[in-house]
């Protein structure tokens, strides 16, 4: 199902100038699904990324806890959450939430959020 969902949505990405569609989909732990697409902009630095607007999504749904997420492109290589997104990701999950990576034809793997952001910087470190 997350799959599918995150296949479609990516084909809404708004991409002209990288031409690079991301599609995000997500089950929160309350059992709702949400999605999310690239959106680039002109002034580059201004463009959000497909996990940014799933997570926004999730959270104006009142949910804020992600328990998978699956993030897939339009290339034939394995598309990873940039460094920002790996850390949204990580604001929003716990030790059982899964990420899971795939191609258009399919989940190629299945991380936990330690294992996509190893040393991660989270809110333990604002309360020492």
């Amino acid at each position: 199902m997350l799959h599918n969902m995150a296949v479609n949505v990516m084909k809404n990405a708004y991409v002209p100038y990288s031409d690079f569609q991301v599609g995000v989909a997500l089950k929160s732990t309350n059992n709702k699904f949400y999605t999310g697409c690239n959106v680039e902009n002109a002034a580059y630095p201004q463009g959000v990324c497909a996990e940014a607007g799933a997570i926004s999504a999730m959270v104006a749904g009142g949910c804020n806890r992600i328990s998978e997420v699956l993030i897939v492109s339009g290339g034939k290589r394995l598309i990873v959450p940039c460094g920002g997104c790996r850390q949204k990701l990580l604001e929003f999950s716990d030790a059982n939430t899964r990420i899971l990576l795939a191609t258009v034809s399919k989940v190629q793997k299945n991380l936990s959020i330690e294992e996509l952001l190893p040393y991660a910087f989270n809110d333990t470190f604002l309360n020492s």
